[in-house]
């Protein structure tokens, strides 16, 4: 098949981004195994040299596309309150893992690298490692500043947190919602914590509230 010629309109990082979108989109469309260098190169205007150039396989692209768009995703706040930090943060990202593009985009690859050992490694190299790693940076900076117990290995509660948030995206139908990541730090605040960051508790908020209320008013 003749190749489409290449549009000289944008080189560089433009070019590179106008190719990992048309990578997203089109693996939202067909998913991983419908997914080739070819067709992206067809969505984007470009020859497969012009690909291949950049990223030896789909996979490599397929990542870099996700990579681009997670990002922002997997950074995390340092406001010097951890439990506020990691919250913020597993909202966002449990949002983006229940959203296009990345969410249906991730769940086919995860599908396609359980039959595929090389997907697999990469996968975890590219991104699931990177997920835990800025997890634990984060944490391990709580620890130094003694929000959370000294001399502990965070290594497995780093694993056990994005395992759990990665648990309810990819493998359940239950949603990641407010309460969900409240119980998750409920517990790891008290396996860890040593500051008290505890569910902010409305309580006395709304006894305050009832108290002003007019007489007859439900509460």
């Amino acid at each position: 098949m003749t190749e489409p010629p290449a549009t000289p309109r944008r080189r560089g990082a433009p070019r590179t981004d106008e190719l990992l979108q048309a990578t997203l989109d089109l693996a939202a469309e067909v998913g991983y195994a419908g997914l080739s260098i070819e067709a992206v190169g067809r969505r984007a205007g470009v020859g497969k040299h012009t690909i291949y150039r950049r990223w030896p396989s789909k996979a490599a692209l397929l990542l870099d596309a996700l990579s681009r768009v997670w990002t922002s995703d997997l950074d995390y706040r340092d406001t010097g309150h951890i439990r506020e930090d990691l919250r913020e943060q597993f909202l966002r990202s449990g949002l983006a893992l229940s959203s296009p593009p990345i969410g249906p985009v991730y769940r086919a690859v995860i599908a396609e690298a359980q039959g595929d050992a090389g997907l697999r490694a990469t996968l975890h190299e590219r991104f699931l490692a990177t997920v835990e790693q800025s997890t634990l940076d984060r944490i391990t900076r709580a620890q130094r500043t003694g929000e959370l117990a000294a001399e502990v290995n965070l290594e497995f509660a780093a694993e056990v947190l994005c395992g759990a948030l990665y648990y309810r995206s990819l493998l359940s139908t239950r949603p990641i919602d407010e309460d969900v990541i409240d119980g998750l730090l409920d517990m790891f605040m008290a396996a860890y914590g040593t500051t008290g960051q505890t569910r902010p508790d409305l309580s006395s908020e709304s006894a305050t509230a009832r108290a002003g209320a007019p007489p007859g008013t439900p509460t």
